[in-house]
C-alpha cells in the first residue's frame, strides 16, 4: 500500500518501533518518576534509585529494564556496581518528530496575529 503524498521520507522515523518503545516507557509514572531521579542525580545504583520510590527493588529493577531497552537509560558497571545514566537522546528524537513542528505553526500565528494586531492599530 503507497504512503499518502503529504508523509515525506524525512518525517518517518528510521525505526517506529524504538519510538514506539520510548513512548511506552513514558506512559507510566513510576518509569517517569526514575527517569526525574536520574536527571536530579545521573549515575545512581538501583539501590539509591529504590530509596526514592515507593515500590520493591524487583518493581524498580523490572522499570529500569524497559527504561534501558526503550534506550532512556544506559548502565556502567564500576567494579562491582551497575550505575544507571539518563540517556536524554531518544527525548530528543520525540521533541523534534513530535513537539517543534507543533510549536513551529503555534509560533507562526502567533507572529501573524501580532502583525494583524499592529497594522490595525497604524490604521486606526
Amino acid at each position: 500500500m503507497a504512503r499518502p503524498p503529504h508523509i515525506g521520507e524525512a518525517e518517518l522515523p528510521s525505526n517506529t518501533t524504538d519510538i514506539d518503545k520510548v513512548f511506552k516507557a513514558l506512559a507510566d509514572p513510576g518509569r517517569r518518576r526514575l527517569l526525574d531521579q536520574l536527571h536530579s542525580e545521573n549515575g545512581q545504583t538501583l539501590g539509591a534509585l529504590c530509596e526514592h520510590m515507593e515500590m520493591s527493588r524487583q518493581a524498580v529493577t523490572q522499570h529500569l529494564q524497559l527504561l534501558e531497552e526503550a534506550n532512556l537509560v544506559a548502565v556502567v558497571w564500576q567494579g562491582r556496581e551497575k550505575l544507571h545514566y539518563l540517556n536524554a537522546v531518544p527525548l530528543f528524537e520525540i521533541h523534534k518528530r513530535w513537539i517543534e513542528k507543533f510549536e513551529r505553526n503555534r509560533l507562526s500565528a502567533l507572529r501573524d496575529l501580532k502583525k494583524k494586531l499592529e497594522e490595525g492599530n497604524e490604521n486606526g
